[in-house]
């Protein structure tokens, strides 16, 4: 199966840890919005969009992507990482994509560390993360996706 992963990772790197792991797994073309702004994904089976958590959401970035380069009706996941667990994270990019009738085959969220505002008098939360253990999660919610 054809697969991308349009995604934006700042601060710490952690959405990159995950789907850096991920691409060692098979053939993954991985998009950085940073550097591109348009690409054309008609010729992929399957699509993820991977952000870290900004004010709760998805990276801007990311989702005016997916609202700009989604083709209609593809399969995609979402793969993400945030400071503290929320349930609200993928409601914009869900909303983005399901305008696009995509069908969502699931979402993969873990801690990373993150030291934004407050956070960083304190030397961060979740220290650490993802660890070998988020990493190894995230490479066996790909693997089941892409059966």
């Amino acid at each position: 199966m054809k697969t991308a992963i349009v995604y934006y990772s700042r601060h710490h790197g952690n959405t990159k840890k995950l789907i850096d792991a991920i691409t060692e797994t098979g053939d993954v073309t991985l998009i950085d919005v940073t550097k591109q702004s348009e690409y054309d994904l008609s010729s992929f089976d399957f699509i993820g969009f991977a952000s870290g958590i900004y004010y709760q959401k998805y990276s801007e970035k990311v989702l005016e992507f997916a609202e700009h380069n989604l083709p209609d009706s593809k399969k995609v996941f979402f793969i993400y990482t945030y400071g503290v667990k929320r349930d609200s994270y993928t409601t914009a990019i869900q909303a983005a994509v399901e305008k696009k009738n995509a069908k969502v085959m699931g979402a993969y969220g873990c801690k990373g560390c993150d030291t934004f505002g407050a956070f960083k008098f304190v030397g961060g939360i979740a220290k650490g993360r993802p660890n070998k253990d988020d990493i190894a999660g995230a490479v066996e919610f790909f693997k089941e996706m892409t059966k």
